[in-house]
């Protein structure tokens, strides 16, 4: 793909758009590790929403539901639409207790709510564990999907790619901290919604493909493996139940809670704690989780989704795609290869926007993760570990180090990943079981800082083992793996709530009256801390639980029938859109009444 003078004019336009303002933050992050990794605890509701979404669209997010699409339907996106369950709950449940707690990081959560070694031996390790490992695999993942759709449209090596957006976005990442990553964010949003929008349209308007009708009429005639259709927004349970087991049933029942999955995380956690963390009131930190998840589940998949659908008329088999692009490294060529393969009809001017588009996807996840794993590096190992005197000025230095270090080891596991669905598998894996944990280790005072290291330990070790059975050729499938390793692993970290070392009293007095965590898991608590029923807040009072939950099932019910309205509405099925849209008014009207009653 050849980008025309206008082309060059666009992507220079948008970059500078982008980062110019970030430039202006580099002095006042500079000032405190508070500064630079929760930008003074001052961000307002909006910002911090669109930060979350714009984080959560990298550049290997088309390509992942590219991937969904071309191999399971429409519906297989329910493995990531499921976690609108987590989403909607973090607002009801945990966003208010977050900003209440007043940490720095959410590892930083672990030696406020538990005690002893235990804690201290937890924070570290997860420091290292999730700002190191598991932040390293995400953005390898990332930069992946820029590494194909680069040699897509520009036949460019890995190197190359890496090069290019390491010396961007490291360069920002160190001298901006979380302010320029937010500012940054909130301008990206908009010219990737934009792109993603023109490539969708120009991909259903080709001639083979034929409009929206043509598309649902070709794509209706034409059946995926073991007769799947590829419109459906539920799986066939009739004819392919192992299919619905695995992208249907299992988020559902399972994966939601079980999983700890980056921006989707059973109670909050990681990038999204932190922007909670950072906002300026509690009522900020609710309303930016409640504005993320309705823009990240109804207002951007479908574009995504027309793109990946269309790619199957233009590219039906992979081979298809390998002929178009002889120039790209066949180890690089799969499904998730669809939605780049689709971006060469872009009209000159377009393509423009599409590559600051992509650029602004790729940027502003791994600023966010630059920034969020310098945070954990830094302030939670380093400081907590290492040097506990030093000079604010010394820890912004560190950060800034801890930057640059993150995205060369990233850079190098890009060279061990093939597709996006990899990593993506490889995540779900390795959290699986922990996810209820982080659930109740805020409305259960059993739950202990031996309870988060069994349950890592565990959900490790069971996942080693499917592994070692593979390997021999016993193969038991993915979702029962799955099933077998949340047992396992629940059923260990519950037997050391009770079996094992407990939490210091002292602490959880502290901790209880400091955060006000609801419920009568903490009754004990309360009342060794001498608070009278009357005395109790009212939204932390068990009734509040009710209430919350009402806008839990309001806020999933808001989110499902919007985005399923919008796929209707493109399909042209005109009745079903209707209902739905009385669905989404309803539940709009009961979540506004619980919304009002839980922040008065």
């Amino acid at each position: 793909m050849k980008l025309q003078l206008i082309d060059w004019i666009i992507v220079v336009a948008s970059l500078l758009i982008c980062f110019v303002p970030a430039l202006f933050f580099g002095k006042r992050s500079g000032k405190s590790t508070s500064e630079f990794f929760a930008s003074g605890r001052s961000v307002p509701w909006w910002l911090a929403g669109l930060s979350m979404v714009a984080t959560t669209f990298s550049s290997d997010t088309p390509n992942l539901v590219a991937n969904f699409v071309r191999t399971q339907g429409v519906a297989g996106n329910w493995q990531w639409w499921a976690f609108t369950l987590t989403g909607v709950a973090t607002v009801f449940f945990y966003a208010r207790l977050w900003r209440r707690s007043g940490v720095l990081t959410d590892l930083e959560f672990y030696e406020l709510r538990y005690s002893g070694k235990a804690a201290s031996a937890v924070r570290g390790f997860r420091a290292v564990y999730l700002g190191l490992f598991f932040n390293c695999i995400i953005m390898a993942t990332v930069n992946l999907a820029a590494c194909k759709i680069a040699s897509v449209l520009f036949g460019l090596e890995r190197w190359q790619t890496l090069a290019a957006v390491g010396l961007l976005n490291v360069v920002f990442a160190a001298h901006s901290g979380l302010w320029g990553v937010l500012v940054i964010d909130m301008v990206q949003f908009f010219i990737k919604m934009g792109a993603v929008i023109a490539a969708a349209y120009f991909s259903v308007t080709l001639p083979q493909v034929g409009g929206m009708s043509g598309l649902v009429e070709k794509l209706s005639a034409m059946k995926g493996p073991g007769g799947l259709n590829y419109l459906n927004m539920l799986p066939d349970f009739s004819n392919n139940w192992e299919l619905a087991t695995a992208v249907f049933i299992m988020p559902i029942a399972i994966q939601w809670w079980a999983v700890w999955y980056p921006g989707a995380e059973p109670g909050g956690g990681s990038y999204i704690a932190q922007r909670m963390l950072a906002s300026k009131s509690e009522k900020d930190a609710l309303g930016s989780t409640l504005f993320f998840n309705l823009a990240h589940y109804v207002l951007r998949p479908w574009p995504w989704i027309l793109t990946g659908l269309a790619s199957l008329i233009v590219y039906p088999q992979l081979s298809d795609i390998q002929k178009a692009f002889p120039h790209v490294d066949p180890a690089l060529v799969g499904h998730d290869l669809g939605f780049p393969a689709m971006l060469r009809f872009l009209p000159a001017g377009w393509i423009g926007v599409m590559v600051g588009g992509l650029i602004a996807a790729n940027s502003s996840t791994i600023l966010t993760h630059l920034n969020w794993g310098a945070s954990y590096l830094v302030h939670d190992f380093y400081r907590r570990f290492i040097k506990r005197d030093a000079t604010e000025a010394h820890y912004v230095m560190a950060g800034r180090l801890a930057t640059l270090l993150l995205f060369i080891l990233s850079s190098g596991m890009v060279f061990l990943l093939e597709t996006a669905q990899d990593s993506f598998n490889i995540m779900l894996q390795v959290g699986a079981g922990t996810g209820l944990l982080y659930l109740l280790r805020w409305f259960w005072w059993r739950v202990t800082a031996w309870c988060e290291i069994v349950a890592m330990v565990s959900s490790f070790g069971v996942s080693i083992l499917f592994l070692v059975l593979r390997k021999n050729g016993i193969v038991i499938g993915t979702h029962q793996e799955l099933f077998l390793t949340v047992l396992a692993t629940t059923a260990c970290w519950v037997a050391t709530a009770y079996l094992g070392p407990q939490t210091d009293k002292a602490t959880l007095v502290n901790f209880y009256r400091k955060v006000h965590p609801a419920g009568p898991g903490w009754a004990h608590i309360r009342d060794m801390a001498g608070v009278a029923p009357g005395e109790v807040a009212e939204w932390t009072r068990a009734d509040a639980i009710p209430m919350s939950l009402l806008g839990w099932a309001a806020g999933c019910a808001v989110v499902w029938s919007g985005l399923f309205t919008v796929g209707n509405v493109l399909y042209g099925r005109w009745n079903t859109a209707m209902m739905l849209t009385a669905v989404f008014v309803v539940s709009g009207l009961v979540l506004i009444k619980v919304i009002k009653r839980l922040w008065a």
